[in-house]
């Protein structure tokens, strides 16, 4: 019978090792194991490993909001398909698990939904936050993790630069469809016809 070794005690200042010891350790996850976690942590999976995201501020959720107003009425006015928000978490291959700010899957590809996740989409939105790191998740990491996902459309929301760019997908990596700016207004490709001002993004944020 193998026994179980004791957790440390924690001293002030230290994290609570008996509560950590419940989990797995970092690389030793499984999919299922991080669907069952239950926590008001935005938390994506990556090969074993859970990685906890900034939580989001106002000023995040209300472009977050912005934009899935703008999006949800073209969609349901066009019958485009179906558009949620985060926490999400979106399956893009075996052990890995993104939760974008937005995830639209077109109307021709719902019937192949199953479960209560989906496992890859049409069109995904980040609005990024947080510092270096979160920045080199949102526009380098998921820019290729997105891509290799098949994912048609990726949208970078960036308040620190008040921009909007706009990814389309080619034979295996992302083109510039555009890098809208102040008094630019954003277009997609995926959607055709849709289009938000960029002063009206960053506008809703302020105005809160």
């Amino acid at each position: 019978m193998t026994l179980l070794k004791k957790p440390p005690s924690s001293r002030k200042g230290e994290p609570v090792w008996g509560i950590a010891s419940l989990f797995p350790n970092q690389g030793y996850w499984s999919e299922e194991e991080y669907l069952i976690l239950e926590t008001n942590h935005f938390i994506e999976f990556s090969d074993g490993y859970i990685e906890v995201l900034p939580m989001p501020t106002r000023f995040h959720q209300s472009i977050v909001a912005f934009l899935y107003e703008a999006f949800l009425l073209f969609i349901r006015a066009n019958q485009s398909g179906k558009l949620w928000f985060a926490p999400l978490p979106v399956k893009l291959w075996t052990q890995k698990y993104r939760e974008p700010d937005l995830v639209f899957v077109a109307k021709e590809n719902l019937a192949q939904l199953k479960g209560n996740y989906p496992e890859g989409a049409d069109l995904v939105v980040e609005v990024v936050s947080g510092g270096k790191e979160d920045r080199e998740r949102d526009l380098v990491t998921k820019r290729k993790e997105y891509a290799q996902a098949g994912i048609n459309e990726y949208w970078i929301v960036d308040p620190k630069y008040k921009c909007v760019t706009v990814l389309s997908l080619g034979q295996d990596t992302y083109l510039e469809h555009g890098k809208f700016e102040a008094d630019d207004t954003a277009t997609s490709v995926l959607l055709d016809g849709f289009a938000v001002a960029v002063n009206d993004v960053f506008a809703a944020a302020e105005e809160d």
